[in-house]
């Protein structure tokens, strides 16, 4: 599985963006999509996942209410649509997919650990500037 990023880029405080992961073939049937970002210096954190049957998205606090993660399966491609930005929203922005097991117990905290992700995209950088 690969995945490529893109849609990063320098936005000013209080914008939007949207951000794209392609992924090589028809995986969301597979696989759950998250998505993580980085800042200097700081650890890999979670953003958003969405499970590979679409019934379920989960959201970290800091992004929940002003970000939307979303598949299309024709174009094999994972969104997040991120508004309301400020300088705190900085960094490498990682998509990941992790197997799909369908169990629902504990599931956000699945999804949330990066270490249970099996593939990475290169990851593409957002700033905003305030």
């Amino acid at each position: 599985v690969q995945l490529v990023e893109s849609g990063g880029g320098l936005v000013q405080a209080g914008g939007s963006l949207r951000l794209s992961c392609t992924a090589s073939g028809r995986i969301f049937s597979r696989y759950s999509m998250g998505w993580f970002r980085q800042a200097p210096g700081q650890e890999r954190e979670f953003v958003a996942a969405i499970t590979a049957t679409f019934e379920s998205r989960y959201y970290a606090d800091s992004m929940k209410g002003r970000s939307t993660i979303s598949v299309d399966n024709v174009e094999n491609t994972v969104w997040l649509q991120m508004a309301s930005l400020f300088d705190g929203d900085t960094a490498v922005y990682y998509c990941a997919a992790v197997t799909y097991t369908g169990f629902t117990y504990g599931a956000r905290d699945y999804y949330a650990r990066p270490n249970n992700y099996d593939f990475w995209g290169q990851g593409t950088l957002v700033t905003v500037s305030s």
